[in-house]
């Protein structure tokens, strides 16, 4: 795939919400409005590439410094505003996820991109955990910490079944690199070992995903499209209002049980060592 990172999640951005234009002091990478969802008020947001970044390394589309400060900013916002309502009234966080990576440079070493990405990520899950149904679309890229930052701590995350769609540590080249093989040899492992494929529908069969969705061109999403996802969305939203503040979902779904038989025997272990300490 050689489309460019962002095109799909500013497109899917849009098409949900309308807009497609950042907030008055937020970066230009950061998309971020309320918009309805089945006549409820919800928060809509999404990383961009901004090529007039300031940071190089965020230009085509991680998430960087900014990004991850600006996220955290408008999670805590709405978790503070909807702090006395009950968890039926809550409004929900809509994250859509297409990022290439978090951002690797000197700059954001040095001024703390590792705090900034956690700040992201424990707004997430403070959501979550106040109540917020967080719901996570994966219209595109969703690779290793701009996934951690952006979205990955949701209730529910439904992506496309779609090759363009890739939810991964790292880039194939990089993951080739470091086991010391060849890309051919690392899709042909991935076909064998469902956590190191490329391939969306092997990541479902992990238990981490919601749903899987169809659009025929994710990048330019038809009307009809449009309605299916705005309704796997509202689904996602009243499932993670009926469901567990905690990810235990992801573990204890029927592809969990399946794919997963190992990580489940060795959390079993090392659940009863803990509790009988």
């Amino acid at each position: 795939m050689n489309e460019q990172v962002g095109l799909r999640g500013r497109a899917w951005f849009k098409a949900l919400t309308g807009s497609d234009t950042p907030n008055s002091g937020d970066p230009n990478s950061v998309l971020a409005t309320t918009a309805a969802v089945e006549n409820e008020s919800s928060l809509f947001l999404c990383v961009v590439p901004d090529k007039n970044s300031r940071f190089p390394c965020v230009r085509d589309g991680q998430v960087g410094l900014e990004e991850a400060f600006t996220l955290a900013t408008h999670v805590r916002a709405i978790i503070a505003e909807d702090r006395d309502k009950p968890r039926e009234a809550k409004r929900p966080i809509i994250a859509i996820i297409d990022v290439k990576s978090q951002a690797y440079g000197r700059r954001e070493e040095t001024a703390g991109i590792f705090f900034a990405a956690a700040t992201s990520a424990d707004a997430y899950a403070s959501a979550r955990v106040a109540g917020h149904p967080v719901i996570s679309l994966v219209a595109g890229q969703a690779f290793s910490g701009g996934f951690l930052t952006h979205g990955y701590q949701a209730n529910r995350i439904l992506a496309f079944d779609d090759a363009g769609i890739v939810i991964h540590a790292m880039h194939k080249e990089a993951a080739a690199r470091i086991t010391r093989r060849s890309v051919a040899e690392l899709e042909k492992l991935g076909h064998e070992i469902a956590p190191m494929s490329y391939d969306v529908r092997d990541y479902a069969k992990l238990g981490l995903l919601c749903k899987l969705l169809h659009a025929d061109d994710p990048q330019h999403p038809t009307s009809s499209e449009v309605a299916e996802v705005r309704k796997a969305i509202t689904e996602a939203i009243a499932d993670a209002r009926n469901g567990k503040l905690d990810l235990s979902n992801r573990w204890e779904s029927d592809a969990a049980k399946t794919t997963r038989r190992g990580t489940l025997a060795v959390r079993a272990a090392l659940e009863a060592q803990w509790f009988n300490e």
